[in-house]
């Protein structure tokens, strides 16, 4: 992968796609009629979030070496992300997720990456450290630890992040459990799993994740013992996202930050926690006190549960001072 001597704002390394959403809400799979394209997978959508946002952002991934490989590059050029690390794998497709809607809770998510996504064969040796190290904040996921070589290749990056010169912003440890990504990996045992979150954590200093993806990475399920876990294991910063009871966010210093949900008709509630992550990066690199970088990325993951897509869906930061000043 290309070397570089820019400094991104944000480099996120993991999963890409294409999404195939419904464009009729509440009808099943079988019987939906017309589909909308959008550029999916939860790292590069981040990505996307935070570009909307005016930050600078890269990608770390691999597409396949086909016209799905060609939208994603012209995708997130089209979004303001730079791709000079997203690489083809002639051996395998790129990935594409279908969906179903049924607002306001139930959105099943179907994931075609077989016999291996392309974004599980990220090398460490093909990986640009030095931008890693320079990046303000590098952004990785639990899928990236799913299986060889992404899995070395995670690490790796976490580690070059712990050698930087000047202290970064933040390294993010996005929880992301995705069990069936596990299963042709290191198999999908959680206590297996929780190894390599274990030693993630060790190199993270801000971890993100829902009551479910917590209890993986720690073994509770409390929000308040689940932070405490996550701090506990190395992380400077523990976000706890608790769907309809809002998110809990605290920090070593013991500055916590507890935020009700924004109330919004959900049509498509699959965007919502990148749109969240995007904004909590914005947040930690303006400096914003831990409630007011919470309480941003809340109301942009309530935007983007209001619209139908994810990447495309992602909140400018005029969005964002609406909702938030109409409180």
């Amino acid at each position: 992968m290309a070397d570089s001597a820019e400094t991104f704002d944000l480099i996120t390394m993991g999963r890409v796609g294409v999404d195939i959403y419904p464009l009729q809400t509440g009808v099943p799979l079988p019987r939906v009629e017309s589909f909308g394209k959008f550029l999916g997978g939860s790292p590069t959508n981040v990505a996307v979030a935070a570009a909307r946002l005016g930050r600078t952002a890269a990608v770390i991934t691999r597409t396949g070496d086909d016209p799905f490989g060609t939208y994603v590059h012209e995708a997130l050029k089209e979004f303001g992300v730079d791709d000079r690390w997203v690489t083809p794998v002639a051996a395998y497709p790129t990935p594409v997720t279908f969906c179903e809607i049924f607002p306001p809770d139930d959105f099943p998510l179907y994931f075609y990456r077989q016999p291996k996504a392309p974004d599980l064969e990220i090398h460490p040796g093909e990986l640009d450290l030095d931008a890693v190290r320079r990046a303000r904040i590098f952004w990785m996921t639990g899928t990236g630890l799913s299986a060889e070589p992404s899995r070395t290749a995670t690490l790796a990056a976490l580690e070059a992040r712990n050698k930087a010169g000047e202290a970064p912003a933040a390294t993010v440890f996005d929880l992301d459990w995705r069990p069936m990504f596990w299963k042709e990996g290191a198999g999908d045992d959680p206590a297996e799993a929780r190894t390599y979150y274990t030693e993630a954590m060790r190199h993270a200093t801000v971890a993100v994740g829902n009551i479910d993806e917590c209890e993986i990475a720690t073994g509770v399920r409390e929000p308040r013992a689940c932070a405490q876990a996550l701090l506990d294991a190395g992380v400077e910063l523990a976000v706890v996202k608790q769907g309809p009871a809002g998110v809990l966010a605290v920090h070593r210093d013991g500055t916590t930050a507890e935020v009700p949900p924004v109330p919004v008709d959900v049509v498509n509630g699959l965007g919502a926690g990148d749109a969240f992550g995007g904004s909590l990066c914005h947040g930690l690199l303006a400096g914003w006190d831990l409630e007011k970088t919470v309480r941003y990325a809340n109301a942009a993951g309530a935007i983007v549960a209001s619209r139908l897509a994810c990447s495309s869906a992602m909140p400018t930061a005029a969005e964002l001072d609406a909702l938030i000043a109409r409180g």
